[in-house]
């Protein structure tokens, strides 16, 4: 699968724990404030009391429904996405699990791989990872219904089978439906003509026309990996503004604006910035500096807002 801006590195950080069982497979929001876990010695782990029976794991709650970008912001860069099945979960003690989050807890996870949806084949058959689970109101881990689940992740190649969620909630509870609508998303990361990530917008230029009322701006977008993106407004005097956006070298004023919950509107609607920034303009006049704003202000309001669900 490819990967944009994916960091070096895998699973493990720069210590020596990784050779411990459960070397150091920290959670991404975890990694940040520790370089390596200490091993859990499986004797030391307080077995978690699983509802489904002793042959399936904790399961995470349905996300209250996933929205496009929700997909999106998981998918995009992930090496690895996958369907697993939970076997079993164990409690990782509070004092091994550096970066715990009041009020969770820490599960060491053992599941099988039930299908790859996306990535290189390197996880195997047999899967083990982390997660950070909310406790309950009494502090205890709730009982949850077993099902499969969809992991989103890292692997390491030297270490088969063990995964790091690329988020604190890169599992999510596997549906049919989350499954279609995921795979549509990753067709389009993964097209050849994907749209790259948008980093904000570079240049802004309003040219007035001859005629009172006709005009075009031009938003130059930057971009993560350097390639051309922009967006023309063009206004024609008793005709209603008609905007559009490239991600090509070509500037094609007749196209038409990207369709809400595709890849174009999530890389416009979810990252373009709430306001021109004021160092973006190169117009000559105050008045096309002004034209320029409220032509940005348009676009934003035909993209809409970017809805998200992911705490």
């Amino acid at each position: 699968m490819r990967v944009r801006g994916q960091a070096p590195g895998g699973l493990f950080g720069a210590s020596g724990g990784a050779a411990a069982l459960l070397g150091v497979l920290l959670l991404a929001g975890a990694a940040d404030r520790a370089a390596a876990q200490p091993a859990a010695v499986p004797g030391n782990r307080e077995s978690v009391a699983i509802a489904a029976g002793p042959a399936s794991a904790a399961q995470p709650a349905p996300p209250p429904g996933l929205t496009y970008a929700d997909l999106a912001d998981l998918a995009d860069g992930t090496p690895v996405v996958l369907r697993a099945k939970p076997r079993g979960a164990t409690r990782v003690e509070a004092e091994r699990a550096p970066g715990l989050r009041p009020g969770h807890a820490r599960l060491y996870i053992e599941a099988r791989t039930v299908a790859l949806i996306a990535g290189p084949d390197q996880a195997g058959d047999s899967l083990r990872y982390l997660i950070d689970v909310p406790l309950d109101a009494k502090g205890k881990l709730p009982k949850r219904a077993k099902g499969d689940v969809v992991l989103f992740a890292r692997t390491n190649p030297a270490r088969p089978g063990e995964l790091q969620l690329v988020a604190p909630d890169g599992e999510v509870a596997w549906s049919a439906e989350l499954e279609t609508r995921l795979k549509g998303v990753l067709a389009a990361l993964l097209a050849p003509d994907a749209p790259p990530r948008i980093g904000g917008v570079r240049e802004a230029i309003h040219v007035s026309g001859t005629l009172a009322g006709e005009g075009e701006t031009q938003l130059f977008l930057a971009t993560a990996d350097g390639e051309p993106a922009s967006i023309s407004v063009v206004r024609r005097p008793g005709a209603s503004p008609r905007w559009s956006v490239s991600f090509s070298e070509v500037l094609d004023a007749r196209g038409e604006p990207p369709a809400p919950e595709t890849l174009e509107w999530y890389r416009l609607a979810c990252f373009l910035p709430p306001r021109l920034p004021a160092q973006a303009h190169v117009s000559a006049s105050a008045a096309d500096r002004t034209q320029a704003e409220a032509d940005y202000r348009l676009v934003l309001a035909a993209l809409g807002p970017c809805p998200r669900s992911r705490g």
